[in-house]
């Protein structure tokens, strides 16, 4: 009977392991396509009170990456 318990706590222990290696790469992934879907939201309203800043494979990829201080940084970029 220990036996099984001793089994039974240590498969446990691996599946909390295996779950959090796993929520790691994941909770990454949500925060890059938040950033995406932000970032390329502010850079197309950006765009539309602000003519002089283009948007191009370069830009889009800062926006998409950092967000809002890469859409800033962009628009501190097209003006400066």
């Amino acid at each position: 009977m220990l036996e099984l318990i001793a089994a039974f706590a240590v498969g446990i222990v691996a599946l909390c392991l295996i779950a959090k290696i796993i929520a790691i790469p994941a909770r990454l992934l949500w925060k890059f396509i938040t950033n995406s879907i932000v970032g390329a939201v502010l850079l197309a309203l950006v765009k539309l009170f602000l003519p002089k800043v283009a948007i191009n494979i370069l830009t889009a990829l800062i926006a998409g990456v950092f967000g809002i201080p890469g859409v800033l940084a962009v628009v501190v970029y097209s003006y400066f």
